[in-house]
């Protein structure tokens, strides 16, 4: 999986990137620079990435999570399209960590249609696995963690379990896109 920003990120948006690389498991960070969408999609087959993440710019800082299916007539949107309203980098966490890489999906509360889907389309998109907080503290060092924050937005956050300590990113989203134009 390639992961890049849209064209001319802040410091905070190329933090963020690296931090999600060191997060999620097989994703190469490429620097965007001037390459078009076409110029991202050649790229990720000369890497041969099949999924594209691209993480574009709102008011100065990560605004909205692009996915895409990378074929051979260029990058195909995937859905959700995830609008930003907040992010907390790695850095800004008690838990200094470097390089922990979630290798499963957990939701609080496991109840909720919304962060199940949320969660089932991205475990699908990400290759990783939807468990419960005990089964992946068995047999994972993090996870990819969806729950909601006090205004009822989703939020995904990097745990490491067992002490079930938040390592970050986190990311608050304001919004979920499912019908994306192709």
């Amino acid at each position: 999986m390639l992961l890049t920003t849209s064209r001319r990120p802040t410091g905070r948006m190329r933090a963020f990137c690296r931090d999600l690389a060191n997060s999620i498991p097989d994703v190469v960070r490429v620097n965007r620079g001037k390459m078009s969408l076409d110029g991202v999609a050649e790229k990720a087959i000369e890497l041969e990435a099949d999924r594209v993440v691209v993480v574009d710019r709102w008011h100065g800082g990560p605004g909205k999570i692009n996915l895409f299916q990378v074929s051979s007539t260029g990058l195909k949107p995937v859905p959700p399209l995830m609008l930003i309203s907040g992010i907390r980098l790695r850095r800004e966490f008690e838990e200094g960590t470097r390089r922990v890489r979630s290798s499963a999906i957990t939701l609080e509360p496991d109840d909720s249609a919304e962060l199940t889907r949320v969660a089932g389309h991205l475990s699908k998109y990400f290759g990783l696995h939807v468990l419960s907080l005990d089964d992946a503290s068995e047999n994972h060092r993090a996870s990819m963690h969806f729950s909601f924050d006090s205004s009822m937005h989703i939020q995904v956050t990097f745990m490491l379990l067992g002490r079930m300590v938040e390592i970050g990113p986190r990311v608050t989203l304001s919004k979920l896109i499912w019908e994306v134009p192709s």
